[in-house]
């Protein structure tokens, strides 16, 4: 039976230094106004003084003080439950934030003692190469010189370090400063080598790092939470809110970092058997969640499919040609993803793959990181789960065999040792492809692939094209069945363009000549050395306008360096990114191309409002739990973190829910009511009556423009949402195409209008809106319409 707020929904929060536990408790009465029956929260746990994300959680045993500590927790979950809501918390059991070591109880005792601190065995390190490898320097050969002792510990500019007992002898004048000038037996450099860890220059982390990461982010290291003392360690505090009831729900972090994902969450629900436990795993396309004992992911599989039912699939053609014919390559996305996959595995993550390597000592040491690493480029999926998920392995292995024939010995060999779940190589390699994967695709592929970027998302696939609506219900009836209390989610944190900005770009899939008259004068006019760039940029800015200027400037630094093709973190090119600001400048100061870019947004956005509540209805009415991102309620042009973590005015919503709930009928306009309108009678209505979300069947249309329509019953509440709304309109609209629907007397949650049943003309239903939700009209329905 699944756990946790089956009829409810949830609203994220990011919950922050900026925007602490007060101020999220300030929101009770909005959120239980709007419907939601559960605040979904950020990480509240210590993090690294001065995070935005929480994710870099640096003490477990207790919430952090700049939200307001253990009182401002009270006050929330009292808060929430004045006002009828309960509580689901992130936590991340993958990492720890040690990027300031003081800040971290149990990393400084580990920079302290070494291998015979109690808290060693908390972090995945490899002791048996030596010293732990800090790479916080300087790139350069005297950065050592910069070295300080004061106040007894080792400083580099702000970063602070422990001196191990008896090492610190001598220290230069007496004064508990150390000269740093090499001379004596106490200086900081002399004291520095006689440390359990070794400073170096930050360029050495991806290739020679002891510990095992987050992805490649040397900051944050990886936790033994497989380890039961780190389990109960790491995990007290949070297992203490929910045994106490304060706690309905828990969302683990990247679970796929984990040693044993399975084990873990065994254990996780062992301790916590009434918690609604979801996963933030993202399933491949076609991909099925394991057997956990979990009640679903966090809803990125759904995000996918919801997204493309507003994409228009006869025009992939079309769109892989203009990107073509733009950039002059010929690469598939199977290849693409292969080299970015081993780049990463090779480079981003060469610390990681020096370990495993050395797990087969039988092999060539070249031979062994080149199989493990053609392994990881090929498999195609996150992680496989040992003893499950053999096909994977086989399907990895086969591709690898005709990308690397010359490796067939190996690949032979390391395949074998991974096929076993006792193998140490066989429990870790899953770490490494995992991280291959969100490398390599996410953070690298996504912003090289530039034909249709509305499908470079977070849990989609570029080359998959759109959902047909037969698909689509053949996923949700699955959905239905296996996780009926799985989240669903338009947008998150992770997501590399907000919701509606997706919903605006999937209008270009219906007019691929006029978008490509567009941006190829865009592009002669204002041209780039890597136009594969240039067309992703040029998408982003269509799908997100207006936006401000130094908004999409930062964009677009990140998503360049994160293509690492024309520049990159590590190296970043100065001539290549200074074209690239001329280009997002010349989109405001060039009379012509500001003029001709604001007026295709402009052109494009009426559809993509349309698609937009099409996809928020569909969302918040399928079977699962719903969760809205905070501000989402209204339009939201949000590009990659961190602008998706702005502040949100919800001052306004609450007053423009204020309206709404005085009769207000808003119009599908710039302002967002329309959004905010279809979201709180959709959650009122799940909440409030809650039996008419028992069960799920299509509902099919019939007429000319059936095409355009999405419809399904919940058991009582039937869904309508329109489809690719550029095409309907330019084909004359719905004619008379009708739906049919349930016999009894029914109420549109949206315009109040009552409907008699039987076939209804689409052209009337969906009038005043291009979506409709459609309940059994009863005597009373305060707080529903």
């Amino acid at each position: 039976m699944p756990h946790g707020p089956r009829s409810g929904a949830t609203y994220r929060v990011q919950v922050r230094p900026g925007f602490d536990l007060d101020a999220t408790a300030g929101l009770a009465g909005y959120l239980a106004d709007l419907g939601v029956t559960h605040l979904y929260s950020a990480p509240l746990l210590t993090a690294t003084p001065g995070s935005a994300h929480g994710y870099d959680v640096v003490d477990h045993r207790a919430v952090n003080p700049e939200l307001g500590g253990e009182a401002g927790r009270v006050r929330l979950v009292r808060a929430l439950r004045a006002a009828g809501l309960g509580l689901v918390v992130d936590i991340v059991p993958n990492h720890a934030g040690v990027a300031r070591p003081a800040a971290n109880p149990a990393w400084w005792d580990v920079l302290r003692r070494g291998r015979a601190s109690a808290y060693a065995r908390w972090f995945d390190i490899d002791w048996d190469r030596g010293r732990l490898l800090l790479p916080v320097l300087a790139d350069a050969p005297d950065a050592l010189d910069d070295l300080k002792i004061v106040d007894g510990e080792l400083r580099y500019h702000e970063h602070r370090f422990p001196i191990a007992d008896g090492t610190a002898e001598g220290t230069g004048d007496g004064t508990g400063e150390g000269t740093g000038d090499g001379t004596g037996d106490g200086t900081a450099r002399e004291v520095h080598d006689r440390q359990h860890y070794e400073l170096v220059s930050w360029r050495r982390g991806d290739r020679e790092l002891t510990y095992r990461r987050f992805f490649a982010v040397s900051d944050l290291a990886g936790l033994r939470v497989e380890d039961p003392e780190v389990f109960a360690a790491t995990h007290t505090e949070v297992l203490r809110w929910a045994a106490a009831g304060e706690v309905d729900g828990i969302r683990v972090d990247h679970p796929d970092g984990l040693r044993d994902p399975a084990g873990y969450l065994a254990r996780l629900r062992a301790a916590a058997p009434d918690a609604w436990l979801l996963v933030e795993k993202i399933l491949e396309y076609g991909e099925e969640l394991p057997d956990w004992p979990v009640d679903g992911t966090t809803g990125y599989d759904a995000l996918a499919a919801v997204c493309g039912l507003f994409v228009d699939p006869g025009t992939e053609g079309d769109l892989t040609a203009l990107d073509t014919r733009l950039t002059g390559h010929h690469t598939s996305w199977p290849d693409l993803i292969h080299d970015t996959k081993l780049e990463a595995a090779t480079r981003l993550l060469a610390a990681e793959l020096t370990r495993l390597a050395a797990l087969a000592p039988e092999l060539d040491a070249d031979d062994a990181r080149a199989a493990l690493a053609e392994l990881a480029a090929c498999f195609p999926v996150y992680r496989g789960y040992p003893p499950h998920g053999a096909r994977h392995l086989a399907a990895a292995r086969a591709e690898a065999g005709r990308r690397r024939p010359d490796l067939t010995a190996a690949l032979d060999a390391v395949t074998r040792r991974l096929r076993d779940p006792d193998d140490e190589l066989g429990q870790r390699f899953p770490q490494l492809s995992g991280a291959a994967m969100a490398k390599g695709v996410e953070d690298t592929a996504y912003y090289r692939w530039s034909r249709f970027v509305a499908l470079n998302e977070v849990g989609g696939s570029p080359a998959h094209f759109g959902t047909p609506p037969a698909e689509f219900h053949r996923f949700v009836a699955a959905r239905q069945s296996r996780w009926p209390a799985a989240m669903t989610t338009l947008s998150t944190h992770d997501t590399k363009r907000g919701e509606d900005v997706r919903a605006r770009l999937a209008v270009l899939s219906e007019l691929p000549e006029r978008w490509a008259e567009l941006v190829t004068r865009w592009m002669a006019a204002a041209p780039l050395p890597d136009p594969a760039f240039a067309h992703l940029l040029w998408q982003t800015a269509v799908g997100a306008w207006p936006i401000e200027r130094e908004r999409l400037h930062a964009y677009a630094e990140k998503a360049a360096r994160e293509a690492s093709v024309a520049t990159s973190w590590a190296d970043p090119d100065p001539a290549f990114e200074h074209a690239m600001h001329a280009v997002v400048d010349a989109m405001y100061d060039d009379p012509e191309l500001h003029a001709e870019l604001t007026a295709f947004a402009a052109e494009i956005t009426p559809a993509g409002w349309s698609n937009s509540l099409g996809q928020k209805l569909v969302q918040l009415a399928m079977p699962g739990v719903p969760d809205t991102y905070q501000g989402t309620e209204l339009w939201d042009n949000s590009l990659v973190d961190p602008d998706n973590r702005r502040p949100v005015d919800f001052a306004v919503r609450r007053d423009l829910l204020a309206r709404l709930d005085g009769g207000w009928l808003p119009p599908v306009d710039a302002d967002g009511a329309a959004k905010l309108l279809v979201i709180s009678r959709t959650l009122r209505l799940r909440r409030d009556r809650p039996g008419l979300f028992t069960g799920y069947r299509p509902v099919a249309a019939r007429g000319p423009a059936a095409a355009h329509a999405l419809a399904f019953d919940r058991g009582g509440a039937v869904a309508v949402a329109t489809r690719l709304p550029f095409g309907l309109a330019r084909a004359g609209g719905w004619g008379d195409t009708s739906l049919s629907l349930p016999v009894h007397e029914v109420t549109d949650l949206f315009t109040g209008r009552v409907y008699s049943g039987g076939e209804t003309p689409l052209a009337d239903l969906l009038a005043a809106c291009p979506v409709a939700l459609l309940a059994p009209t009863i005597e009373s329905v305060e707080g529903v319409s």
